[in-house]
This record gives structure tokens, C-alpha cells and sequence, in this order.
């Protein structure tokens, strides 16, 4: 009788380190995973704002992307970033790239 709750006791302390471990590695996923959106988010922005247009699959690429990097956590310049994108021609396919570049 005098064993039951020491073992309970035992038993609680380790589903309670159990859980936070799980939760630690659950927020540096979260945390990894919103780094790389970041990085593809910025790369995606970069090109297109020099090329003046986006297609409308990388478009929808770009907002689900930034859907999930805003859901998790992210912010920031990448809103600006998206303010910008949502401003740019949305190119039909088959039309072709205006480059602002071989204007110059």
C-alpha cells in the first residue's frame, strides 16, 4: 500500500518530463520550419520583384507559404514582402515575362 504512492509518483514525474520534451521538440520544429519558409519567402520575392511579374502558380505558392510562416509565428518585413507580391501583374500562362531589367 505504502509502494502505490511512491510509484504513482514516479509515474506522474515522468509523463510530465515526457510531455515537455515532446513540446521542446515540437517548438524547435515549429521554429526550423518557419526558417525555411522565411528563406523561400525572401527567394520568391527577390525574383519576382525583379521580373516584374509572377505566375499565378508561384503566386498561390507565395500565400500558402506565407499563410503557414504567419501561422507560425512568423512576420514582419515578410508582410511587407507580401503587400509588394500582392501588387505585382499576376502573369497568365503564356504570356510572356516583362523584364525590367532589359528596359534599362
Amino acid at each position: 500500500m505504502i509502494a502505490l504512492p511512491i510509484v504513482l509518483t514516479s509515474l506522474m514525474g515522468w509523463i510530465v518530463w515526457l510531455l515537455k520534451k515532446q513540446k521542446k521538440d515540437r517548438d524547435a520544429n515549429s521554429k526550423g520550419t518557419m526558417l525555411l519558409l522565411r528563406v523561400q519567402l525572401i527567394e520568391y520575392h527577390d525574383k519576382y520583384m525583379m521580373l516584374g511579374d509572377i505566375p499565378s502558380y508561384a503566386y498561390e505558392n507565395f500565400m500558402e507559404m506565407y499563410d503557414a510562416y504567419h501561422a507560425l509565428g512568423g512576420n514582419g518585413m515578410i508582410t511587407k514582402m507580401m503587400h509588394e507580391i500582392e501588387e505585382l501583374h499576376l502573369k497568365k500562362k503564356g504570356e510572356r515575362t516583362w523584364n525590367r531589367l532589359s528596359t534599362m
